[in-house]
């Protein structure tokens, strides 16, 4: 479940700001090697499934690199060189001066995107929009007074589109449907992109990135700046990992409605700001053998 939303500042991150950065440790490149082959093999596997080769998987890093030399490593007061990010880089000096000015990757997210993504927020945190147990609550289209509706929630967070429009992009991409009350109902859909749902690939890179560069950003500082931990068990049973993984689905949904709900209050009273946050929770399970029939059958219920 991801959400584009305000930005909302952690303190550590205004402290790191404002305080001189702490001296990073050397890294050997030797010592990439190994989590890298792991971080890459997955990433790797979707190119192939998607058709992206090593030509072109290639050309992107290059161009990556480069850009990466010329806008995160450039020296206070100086001007950054094409030789001193072909040193930087290991890319001939000639590539480099064809592949610079490019600009920085585009980090923003699409205006469609972060819209969907903020009435839901709004619509799974706010009490109005909630009921007793925080579920999304069906919404009629409008309604008299103060009433919840549809529209009120999407006048709630924009007044530049239609609710009547948003409404039929939703219905076409079957983020909503229409229950016998003639009550809009939000479906899984909204909750997690699926099919050709463009967020699904916008938040394949943001939340990836912001992973990683959490993880990075602990390797090469001291002491680490960001929280990114994980709880793992190997050698389980099939039935157990599977327990474990449907357990932990509801405990990291429960994390993640919880701080939108905090969010969202939050942002309601900020002054706003060139800041953003992501708070993300990821579940995995490996195993070679087949799903069973009697996997989830369990008389304990607990893992």
């Amino acid at each position: 479940m991801s959400h584009a939303g305000h930005g909302y500042n952690f303190a550590m991150n205004a402290a790191r700001r404002t305080s001189k950065p702490a001296p990073r440790p050397s890294i050997e490149p030797d010592r990439l090697r190994a989590p890298l082959a792991r971080l890459l093999r997955p990433l790797v596997k979707l190119c192939i499934r998607g058709g992206m080769t090593f030509p072109m998987l290639a050309q992107l890093l290059r161009e990556l690199f480069v850009n990466v030399a010329e806008y995160d490593f450039a020296l206070d007061d100086k001007e950054q060189t094409d030789s001193r990010v072909s040193l930087l880089t290991g890319i001939h000096r000639k590539e480099v001066a064809r592949l610079r000015g490019a600009g920085a990757p585009v980090n923003e997210t699409p205006a469609t995107l972060s819209r969907t993504s903020a009435i839901i927020a709004r619509w799974i945190a706010a009490p109005e929009f909630t009921d007793k147990r925080g579920d999304p609550l069906p919404l009629p289209r409008t309604a008299d007074g103060d009433a919840p509706s549809f529209e009120a929630l999407v006048a709630s967070v924009t007044k530049d589109v239609r609710p009547r429009a948003v409404l039929d992009e939703w219905l076409d991409r079957n983020l909503v449907t229409v229950n016998g009350d003639q009550e809009i109902v939000l479906v899984n859909a909204g909750l997690v992109p699926q099919g050709d749902d463009d967020r699904k690939w916008h938040y394949l890179g943001r939340n990836l990135h912001d992973h990683v560069a959490a993880a990075a950003e602990n390797v090469a500082t001291s002491p680490p700046p960001f929280l990114e931990r994980a709880v793992h068990y190997d050698g389980l049973s099939h039935k157990l990992a599977k327990r474990l993984e449907s357990r932990s689905r509801e405990l990291a949904m429960e994390a993640l409605k919880t701080a939108n709900r905090e969010a969202n209050r939050a942002v309601a009273k900020d002054k706003g700001g060139s800041s953003r946050w992501n708070f993300g929770v990821y579940v995995y399970s490996e195993s070679e053998e087949p799903d069973s029939p009697h996997d989830d059958a369990d008389e304990s219920g607990q893992p």
